[in-house]
């Protein structure tokens, strides 16, 4: 059965067929079009998608959302962006799954997909999550657009920049379940305060559906705030975390020697033990707001606590990678996604317990912290000390900072940019070396990890190894 039919888009967003097509996808990307998409043109202020519109046809699109006339099946309005949203809005009228909206400073994504795992498990072939980091404006419909009727689980991830950007978007994606995973002062140049970041992330719990679940961080200092902005929205909160008093909580965990943790928790109703496969407290306390969120849907803690013992490091976000260089190898801890004060104290925290010849940290800068950013890089040095890191190459401006606080403490290089960081890890590195590569996705430290990955540093094998 396909996703759209031209007719099913053309009510949808109010717009008239020319010519009848199915679509099994649907992209605004034409990089990322394949046999049987949608494409919709998207006109931006950088680029006009309908430039675009013969190569997405060239990769198999079957039809297209145009503003204009083509020589191609198509379906023309208007307003691309606004049949972007409608599209998305149609796909959720129609949809009868459980739907769970997820955001947070830290530990979005990775609760995403976390959060899919689980219903995957649960359901089989019957869940849906947004891509990648597809969380605003264009994101979110995109994700909903592609959404097949049949699903019974959406999992849908929303970000924020500015406070009203949130309120918006809860009320296209309207879930049954809305998470908050953390505050921490990301995007801190467009907020007063951390508290202002908390009251934009808690407009997450305007678009609940009646009855509607909130899931809360129990030990977040604003807390109370999240559950004021959830109270008059939200038929139940639930709160997870390490602290007394938490709804869903650990009682008992142990880390294990190949990574992981060995976790019991307690949920209102029941309790389980198993083991989480990725390493780390962040992800300990992502594991808790997933069980609770299985747990107020009804779904099987059981099968929920698989999918997590089961599930494999994200790209970017936490993989673990041993990589050839030079004679040997290195172990590489793959963070270079993004960052902030927040997430880096976390890996770095980590990094301290992972075993190997040296710990090495090779962090970016944190961008949009505004003002306090000098800060919040040179308190980085702290959680540096107290992981026992050996050596710290450091990348960007602000990263300056830091290496003026670790001078003398610790071996340290600091360089302009990604580039200079490639130029500097066949001096820098050696064999044995465990590697926390970490840093705002805009300094580009993903390029160092496919250069490590493609043995480019090496004598012999080219490919990174989990």
């Amino acid at each position: 059965m396909s996703l759209w039919t031209s007719a099913d888009i053309a009510e949808a967003i109010s717009g008239i067929a020319h010519g009848a097509f199915n679509a099994n996808g649907v992209a605004f990307d034409s990089r990322e079009v394949g046999s049987g998409d949608l494409f919709i043109a998207l006109k931006g202020e950088a680029t006009d998608g309908h430039r675009f519109i013969d190569k997405a046809f060239a990769s198999g699109a079957a039809g297209a959302i145009v503003s204009e006339a083509i020589d191609h099946p198509h379906v023309r309005v208007g307003d691309t962006m606004a049949a972007l949203e409608s599209l998305g809005a149609a796909s959720r009228a129609r949809s009868r799954a459980r739907i769970v909206g997820v955001t947070g400073s830290v530990g979005k994504t990775g609760t995403k997909e976390a959060l899919f795992a689980a219903f995957d498990r649960i359901a089989p072939g019957f869940a849906h999550r947004s891509v990648k980091s597809y969380n605003n404006h264009t994101g979110v419909p995109l994700s909903l657009a592609r959404m097949p009727a049949a699903s019974r689980y959406g999992i849908f991830e929303m970000g924020m920049s500015h406070a009203g950007e949130l309120a918006a978007l809860t009320r296209l994606v309207r879930p049954h379940v809305a998470v908050v995973t953390a505050i921490a002062p990301a995007h801190a140049a467009y907020f007063p305060d951390e508290a202002a970041i908390a009251d934009a992330k808690g407009e997450i719990f305007e678009g609940l559906e009646p009855d509607g679940f909130a899931i809360i961080p129990h030990d977040s200092p604003h807390r109370d705030r999240l559950v004021a902005a959830a109270r008059p929205y939200a038929g139940r909160i639930l709160t997870f975390g390490r602290g007394e008093g938490a709804d869903v909580h650990v009682r008992e965990e142990m880390p294990m020697e190949a990574g992981g943790t060995m976790l019991s928790i307690d949920l209102p109703n029941s309790e389980l033990t198993f083991t989480l496969s990725q390493p780390g407290e962040h992800w300990v306390s992502n594991a808790l707001a997933v069980l609770a969120v299985v747990d107020v849907l009804g779904g099987d803690i059981a099968a929920a606590g698989v999918a997590l013992a089961d599930m494999e490091g994200l790209p970017g976000r936490g993989a673990r990678r041993d990589a050839a260089f030079g004679d040997g190898q290195i172990r590489i801890i793959d963070e270079s996604y993004n960052a902030n004060p927040a997430s880096m104290t976390a890996t770095l925290k980590q990094l301290g317990r992972e075993p190997g010849a040296r710990r090495v940290a090779i962090l970016g800068e944190m961008r949009e912290l505004g003002e306090s950013s000098p800060r919040y890089h040179a308190d980085l040095a702290q959680p540096i000390l107290d992981a026992g890191v050996d050596a710290a190459l450091l990348v960007g401006t602000d990263m300056g900072f830091l290496a003026e606080r670790l001078e003398g403490k610790v071996e340290v290089r600091h360089v302009p940019d990604a580039t200079a960081a490639r130029d500097s890890l066949p001096s820098f590195l050696a064999p044995g070396d465990v590697i926390l590569i970490k840093g705002s996705n805009a300094i580009g430290l993903g390029g160092l990890v496919q250069a490590l990955c493609a043995g480019q540093f090496a004598s012999g094998k080219t490919t990174c190894s989990t």
